[in-house]
């Protein structure tokens, strides 16, 4: 059924010297930056606009991007199984356009009511043009090169804040929301329609192709990326009976729930520290930035390396990042640990994929990771709506930084129980590709 729905018009026309394995690769990428740039850091930009335009506190504009991750999450979970039964594709478009349509639609919003209605309304289809059904493509088209793909799909996402971060808040600066958002809402539609529409394809076998570039990686740790494992299907309560299921959702859990209230809030944050919007803005962008670099440093090895391993890294250096933010209030010492930052942002986010579709395959990807990804947007909700009471309470981002710093900590130690082995058995269900 997902076959006889996809398009190969992007097969069709691209140059067939470039190995269509690239082309997703490039797809994805360009989808993640207008609807990630726009639905992510979008809502660390509006942040403090909105509360500026319209007399609303923090801890209000704060609680509506907590449901957003909080209801981008739910849909995740639910959509999960469809995904992986019917392709991601149907989801994709609606997802895109309702992210675009509801950016839009922020720029005419002058009550809380309407704001917490136009993210919920953006949430769902972030949830649908998400993690979730981008990474179940990625994964069926790369197993031994998996890493590497992701790394490099996954730079539009730090592009996305590279570049839109910026644009959006010289748009605000200009003419306020009611033009930088319907702006960066025409941009998603232009940008990704297109490409859920024409360039991205569930499976290999679809258009006549064959995973990994066509040039599986010889120095890959193969160890998990057999049928046995990769083919395996999954329910979610038989993932649930497994150590290393629990030790990723908690984990991941933590980290986002900390890291999204630090970068959400960074803007806001460093405003003042820095004496403009435009400022830290640019700090933002130079997260985005230490994202793309270490994402592809750290993608171009992670194949052969230990995932569980150098997610505790990645965790234990964000948290103490965070702190050194907190501690150096200089400029100079504030771009160099928003941009250490960086460095770990996105491969934290790659991280949970690969550590998921390590030990649960690529068959029941969606199923597992919708769980997962549920109580990981759930924290990512939490967190900014955290960040934002305990400000509005204390007066400053000195408590609420310095508990999503050691929150950090704590998940590092937490994501080492998923190097306990995968009971296989618990899955009760034979191997298959159905």
């Amino acid at each position: 059924m997902a076959l006889l729905s996809e398009s190969t018009v992007g097969h069709r026309l691209l140059p067939r010297r470039i190995h269509y394995g690239w082309w997703i690769t490039i797809g994805v990428a360009a989808l993640m930056f207008a609807t990630v740039g726009v639905g992510y850091y979008g809502l660390a930009v509006f942040l403090r606009p909105l509360q500026e335009e319209n007399g609303w506190s923090n801890t209000a504009v704060s609680g509506a991007t907590g449901m957003y991750f909080t209801v981008s999450g739910i849909t995740g979970f639910f959509l999960g199984p469809y995904v992986d039964r019917l392709g991601p594709r149907r989801f994709l478009l609606v997802g895109v356009s309702l992210v675009g349509a509801s950016a839009i639609a922020l720029g005419s919003v002058s009550t809380l009511a309407g704001l917490y209605l136009v993210y919920f309304v953006q949430a769902v289809a972030f949830g649908m043009a998400g993690s979730v059904p981008v990474n179940s493509i990625l994964t069926r088209w790369f197993i031994t090169r998996r890493a590497e793909a992701m790394s490099i799909s996954a730079t539009g996402v730090s592009m996305g804040g590279i570049v839109l971060s910026p644009l959006g808040s010289r748009l605000v600066g200009i003419g306020g929301v009611s033009l930088a958002a319907p702006v960066l809402g025409v941009l998603v539609l232009a940008v990704g329609l297109p490409i859920a529409a024409f360039v991205l394809v569930w499976e290999p076998k679809t258009v006549d192709s064959e995973p990994d570039f066509g040039a599986p990686n010889p120095a890959a740790d193969t160890t998990s990326l057999g049928d046995d494992v990769q083919l395996r299907v999954w329910t979610r309560a038989a993932a649930a009976r497994t150590v290393p299921f629990w030790a990723i959702m908690v984990a991941f859990l933590l980290v986002l729930m900390a890291q999204t209230g630090f970068l959400l809030h960074q803007i806001a944050f460093l405003e003042d520290r820095l004496g403009s919007r435009d400022a830290a803005a640019f700090a933002l962008s130079t997260t985005a930035f230490g994202s793309v670099v270490a994402r592809l440093v750290v993608g171009r090895f992670a194949d052969r390396l230990d995932k569980v391993l150098v997610s505790s890294l990645l965790f234990l250096i964000q948290g103490l990042s965070v702190l050194g933010v907190l501690v150096f209030d200089s400029p100079v010492m504030t771009y160099v640990f928003v941009l250490i930052v960086g460095f770990t942002i996105g491969n934290i986010y790659m991280m949970q994929t690969l550590l998921v579709a390590e030990k649960f395959g690529l068959v029941s990807l969606g199923t597992v990771l919708g769980v997962i990804g549920l109580a990981a947007q759930a924290g990512s909700g939490a967190g900014p709506f955290l960040v934002g009471w305990l400000d509005d309470w204390s007066g400053s981002y000195t408590l609420p930084f310095t508990l999503t710093a050691f929150t950090t900590l704590a998940s590092a130690a937490v994501i080492l129980l998923a190097k306990i082995p995968v009971d296989r058995r618990s899955a009760m269900v034979e191997p298959s590709i159905a």
